[in-house]
């Protein structure tokens, strides 16, 4: 698999995350979905990753920088054709170390508290991610569950 930043302009990627806000939108009252769409991914201050494998979308993630301490991953999902093939592990594991590379001491999430996102919070847990109180411009939802996880943020002098 590869794993590339992605300027979010193909039609493919533009239908996974098509895909990923009406899965969420099947799960989450709207005044709890917090997915970005297309336009809000294009900030600056996100960068967006594609997941290939050969000439097949197999999913997609992004990080926020939130300041110079920390992130926050944003629209991780895994292309229905591509489950249990371990996408969303190579890509939670590009992210992490990108946020290490860039400094961050924190990197952190919000997703859902229903049963349908089980799979992501346990995959988060095994990563380290602990559960948290609402982070950056977030407020308690009892739809929404915050995790964490402190990382060890590269220096300067080891880039």
């Amino acid at each position: 698999m590869e794993i590339r930043i992605d300027n979010l302009t193909g039609a493919e990627i533009i239908r996974l995350l098509e895909e990923h806000l009406q899965g969420m939108a099947l799960h989450s009252p709207v005044e709890s979905m917090h997915a970005l769409d297309l336009q809000a991914l294009r900030n600056p201050e996100i960068t967006f990753w594609s997941v290939w494998e050969a000439e097949s979308l197999a999913g997609c993630g992004a990080l926020k920088e939130l300041n110079g301490q920390h992130g926050e991953i944003k629209s991780m999902r895994t292309s229905s054709q591509h489950l249990r093939k371990g996408v969303a592990k190579q890509l939670l594991n590009h992210i992490i170390k990108e946020a290490e590379r860039r400094g961050y001491s924190r990197l952190s999430l919000e997703t859902g508290s229903m049963d349908a996102f089980e799979p992501a919070r346990r995959l988060y847990r095994s990563f380290g991610f602990r559960y948290c109180s609402p982070f950056a411009d977030y407020i308690e939802d009892i739809h929404s569950v915050f995790m964490t996880k402190e990382l060890r943020g590269v220096s300067n002098n080891e880039r």
